[in-house]
């Protein structure tokens, strides 16, 4: 039984709304990778921040900014 106008038009738009469903799923997966990325940027640059740190303190270093605020005072 072929489909008339009214059932091609209802089948189109019903296929158009699980594409912008899926879309939204796809997007809202990417999101979610993409703060996962983030944050693990954020960790790493935490250690290295500390590295410096115990670096520095361990060769008894000034810490950079210390340098900076010193030269800004003259």
């Amino acid at each position: 039984m072929p489909l008339g106008f009214e059932g091609v038009t209802l089948s189109i738009i019903i296929a158009t709304l699980a594409a912008i469903v899926y879309s939204l799923r796809v997007l809202v997966i990417l999101e979610r990778r993409i703060a996962r990325i983030d944050l693990n940027l954020e960790r790493m640059s935490e250690r290295i921040l500390s590295e410096e740190t115990r670096i520095e303190q361990r060769l008894h270093i000034k810490p950079l900014s210390a340098k900076r605020a010193k030269k800004r005072k003259r």
